[in-house]
């Protein structure tokens, strides 16, 4: 029976799909490759950072909400807070528009216009367009605070604890999963 498979398939066949298969099969490794890298990369931990000349190096979860809605004009030291995020449609700020806004898009959207609504020379809360832009916002601007990726941080800003804890600490609130 063998022989009689063998010979009417042939071995030329035989070759052909057991190459097809390992083809398929190098294609499915690549696909679930590039499907994880992209969880992954949504998954970002997220840090608070803060302008170097800022007092304050720790702040609880409602203060954080406070000073993300532009509840709190000003520092213990009399700054002037300013908020600074990326965009509230970017994928990375899904952690923060669930976690500390616990709103949609279109709501902190509106939450900014209304905050920064006769603001011009020193808005509440500025949008900026990549993570590198946002530190140097921060680290610019006195009394400056921002979430960013964990990635971006350097040493022009300050790292700040949220409710005791740091970035990469278990329990962190700004952890991306």
């Amino acid at each position: 029976m063998n022989t009689l498979f063998s010979s009417t398939i042939g071995p030329e066949f035989v070759r052909i799909a057991g190459e097809q298969y390992l083809l398929g099969q190098r294609l499915l490794r690549v696909l679930v490759f590039v499907l994880l890298g992209a969880s992954l990369a949504a998954a970002r931990d997220i840090a608070l950072v803060s302008n170097k000349t800022n007092s304050v190096s720790a702040v609880t979860l409602p203060d954080l909400v406070r000073l993300c809605k532009a509840q709190a004009g000003h520092w213990p030291d009399g700054k002037p807070v300013t908020f600074v995020m990326r965009s509230p449609s970017a994928p990375e700020m899904k952690t923060v528009l669930e976690k500390v806004y616990g709103m949609s898009e279109r709501e902190l959207d509106s939450l900014i216009v209304v905050s920064n609504h006769g603001r011009p020379v020193h808005p509440a809360i500025v949008i900026v367009a990549s993570d590198e832009e946002l530190v140097n916002k921060v680290a610019s601007t006195p009394g400056a605070i921002g979430v960013v990726d964990v990635y971006s941080i350097n040493s022009s800003v300050s790292v700040m604890k949220i409710a005791g804890k740091l970035p990469l600490e278990p329990g962190y609130l700004l952890h991306g999963n």
